[in-house]
């Protein structure tokens, strides 16, 4: 019997292993299959059969020289940055203060307005699009950073309460009571004490709120149309060759690289905290 234990147990560690294995292959050779796309020269990505691995003179940087050469890509960069900075900025700013409330004060319709919050974390973001383009209009925001700024926080600030409310809770309130026999009030004791322990919670929500603003779309598309404005989403989709009936893979390839590299920066860069925000909570003792 313990041989057949044993058995099993080594059996499903393997499965397990081919599992994990298999899963990591289908999410990382995309990402290679990319990268060596743009690097390879215009004749190795068009041949036939595919060229996998490029050998030494099948390699270019000709496509990043190409990418910022043409188009003031640099400046692409800097939009996405700037709005994707400030609207998680302002989503933090404004969301864990309205968290920190919903989680500890007593509110009158505190079950309604968490039921609200939830209802439209639920709601997919697309079904606005029409509505806020009428109030862009309105508000003359077209081709203005505000256009991207307060829809991104809007939608994000759900998430953030959600978020932030449940790690308040986790909290323990003798903390708390302690800094207000100390004189501190509710501001203070939030700003000096609650936030810096809620730290990997804020980086966690932080970073999901910077990925949703750094990669959005429509919005961008569609708000902005002013060349110098654009974001890299926008300005990678919109890349076209010398011909109508040229695609310039390898550019393309080149502005996606340029594009998700300071994503995996951020997040490789914060991986202790971000870890440390998703599995707070999780033991208890």
């Amino acid at each position: 019997m313990a041989e057949k234990s044993n058995n099993k147990t080594s059996l499903s560690s393997v499965l397990f292993a081919i599992a994990v294995i298999l899963v990591v292959l289908f999410s990382i050779l995309p990402i290679v299959w990319q990268f060596l796309t743009s690097i390879k020269t215009n004749d190795a990505i068009v041949s036939i059969p595919n060229v996998y691995f490029p050998s030494f003179d099948q390699l270019t940087l000709q496509h990043y020289v190409d990418l910022f050469a043409r188009r003031p890509f640099l400046r692409y960069m800097f939009n996405s940055a700037f709005v994707a900075v400030t609207s998680t900025i302002l989503c933090l700013g404004l969301g864990s203060p309205a968290a920190y409330a919903l989680a500890r004060l007593r509110i009158p319709g505190e079950r309604v307005v968490l039921a609200g919050v939830l209802i439209v974390t639920l709601f997919p973001y697309i079904l606005l699009f029409l509505g806020l383009l009428e109030l862009v209009k309105l508000a003359n925001l077209g081709n203005n950073y505000l256009a991207l700024i307060i829809p991104y926080t809007a939608i994000n600030m759900p998430l953030t309460i959600l978020a932030m409310r449940s790690f308040f809770q986790q909290l323990p309130r003798d903390l708390e009571d302690s800094a207000r026999v100390d004189g501190y009030n509710t501001v203070q004791m939030l700003l000096k004490i609650v936030l810096p322990m809620t730290l990997p919670a804020l980086v966690t929500t932080g970073i999901l709120a910077f990925i949703f603003a750094w990669n959005e779309f429509i919005f961008a598309l569609t708000f902005i149309t002013r060349e110098e404005m654009k974001t890299i989403p926008v300005a990678a989709a919109q890349i076209g060759g010398s011909s109508l009936f040229e695609v310039p893979y390898g550019t393309i390839a080149a502005a996606t690289v340029l594009g998700t590299l300071p994503l995996v920066l951020l997040v490789l860069f914060f991986q202790r905290k971000i870890v440390q925000g998703l599995t707070s909570g999780a033991v208890k003792g």
